[in-house]
């Protein structure tokens, strides 16, 4: 489900950036290209809810990496306003889901986007035993 929710946010943010803007789902060790995002999936947490239905919750940094050039901060906070608009309504494998709790924070000139997709999830019944054959007699007095 998470990877579901990894190429909905990529879906959205090559829609509303382009292909100017490079989009990573694994972690790169070296040779980043500027500018970019990185998607990641924070602490994912599993909750009772009701009979067999559960609560997922799946909180999501996205990392904005700008251009080089003395304008990073600047580009970061016009990127997190653009984020907030196009990340607030994801389309999961059909299912509309909102983000909650975004926010974001700039520091050493990257963007640090947090945002919450929770969906509801029903665990499915074990499949009751089949019933095995049944023979009967019956007899009449009289």
């Amino acid at each position: 489900m998470i990877s579901a929710i990894i190429h909905a946010i990529s879906r959205t943010l090559q829609l509303e950036f382009g292909d100017r803007y490079h989009i990573y789902m694994e972690e790169v060790k070296q040779g980043l290209k500027e500018p970019c995002f990185f998607i990641f999936c924070l602490n994912p947490s599993n909750q009772l809810f009701v009979g067999r239905r559960y609560l997922r919750k799946n909180p999501f940094c996205i990392h904005y990496f700008p251009e080089q050039g003395g304008h990073e901060n600047e580009e970061c906070h016009e990127v997190a306003g653009r984020l907030f608009l196009c990340l607030e309504h994801l389309d999961i494998q059909g299912n509309q889901v909102r983000g909650t709790a975004m926010r974001y924070e700039v520091a050493d000139g990257m963007l640090h986007f947090f945002v919450a997709y929770h969906q509801f999830v029903d665990k499915k019944a074990p499949p009751l035993p089949i019933m095995e054959e049944l023979e009967e007699e019956i007899s009449a007095r009289g």
